[in-house]
């Protein structure tokens, strides 16, 4: 059935609007993020793009990113990016995000892999994890440059690998970095996470949480509700940014992240910048504004580790 088709509202089962209705033949309507945009070249910055499959039979699938200015020797950071929509709607080719990872490649000098994973509630959680794991091992395997995608054997340093994403791909991101801390793949090297806009934490019952991950263990999840993973101290990478929005309804998800991670015993460094007075994904809406400039600028310093970072933007 047409994905964008409106079957009878008699035929709804159950109406998350504004995201998407689920019939009750079990067909989704998503009402956003459907959008697409090709892989290319963008003059601008400087940054050429390309679609790859990862699991054909799955479906599972990324657009990678790489400065034109990458000589055939050089070794970058590799960012593993994990888009946002709640786990349920958008994708890596949204419009939103390779405009915002092309400036992310161009300013940190880096491959960037951003993961395609499968959408709830059709593929509920846990397998949007369970996709980014996957790519992620996917990845590692080109550790020694005898892999099936060039750019990641040619340029790919392995030693500074970055995990980011933000809203629900921040919840991933997170997740990924505790499972490298509990079972990371052979020879990488998790130098840090950024986290954006923060999705983590589940101070209140909600019936689209229970539809998307279905077996959920309850508000104390610990991959929904980090502050309550007793096994926070041994998130697997050293080195931490937390970025939230001043104006985010969910902005106290974020400072609450930060200051369990503090209080953990994690040896790492967390910091963290706020945007005041700017609301959720402000930097994907409007990417123009000095404030979203200013938050590639500190994303991009963190992945080619320059250490200053401010305690607003």
């Amino acid at each position: 059935m047409d994905t964008n088709s409106a079957p009878d509202d008699d035929h709804i089962l159950r109406n998350f609007h504004p995201w998407f209705r689920l019939y009750k033949d079990g067909h989704v309507q998503r009402l956003v993020g459907e959008e697409k945009v090709s892989a290319g070249i963008d003059f601008v910055v400087g940054v050429q793009s390309k679609d790859i499959i990862i699991n054909h039979e799955t479906g599972l699938s990324a657009r990678m990113f790489l400065a034109m200015t990458a000589g055939a020797a050089d070794k970058l950071p590799l960012l593993i990016y994990i888009h946002g929509g709640g786990s349920c709607v958008g994708s890596a080719f949204h419009p939103f995000y390779p405009g915002h990872l092309d400036t992310i490649a161009a300013e940190a000098n880096a491959v960037v892999l951003s993961v395609n994973y499968r959408l709830a509630p059709e593929h509920p959680l846990p397998i949007a994890y369970d996709d980014t794991w996957e790519a992620i091992k996917w990845a590692a395997a080109h550790l020694y440059g005898d892999g099936s995608e060039p750019w990641l054997n040619d340029h790919a340093d392995f030693r500074r690998v970055y995990f980011a994403g933000d809203s629900a791909g921040e919840n991933i991101a997170h997740n990924m970095a505790m499972k490298v801390g509990l079972d990371s793949p052979n020879g990488l090297n998790l130098a840090g996470i950024v986290l954006i806009h923060s999705y983590v934490g589940n101070d209140r019952k909600s019936e689209l949480i229970e539809l998307l991950y279905p077996t959920m263990a309850g508000p104390d999840e610990p991959k929904i509700n980090p502050a309550k993973d007793p096994n926070l101290q041994r998130l697997g990478c050293r080195r931490v940014l937390v970025m939230v929005a001043g104006n985010d309804s969910l902005v106290n998800r974020g400072r609450a992240y930060y200051e369990a991670l503090k209080n953990s015993g994690w040896e790492g460094e967390v910091n963290m910048v706020e945007a005041g007075g700017e609301t959720r994904e402000f930097h994907l809406y409007d990417p123009e504004k000095e404030k979203a400039r200013s938050l590639v600028r500190q994303f991009g310093s963190f992945i080619a580790q320059k250490y200053c970072f401010r305690s607003c933007i």
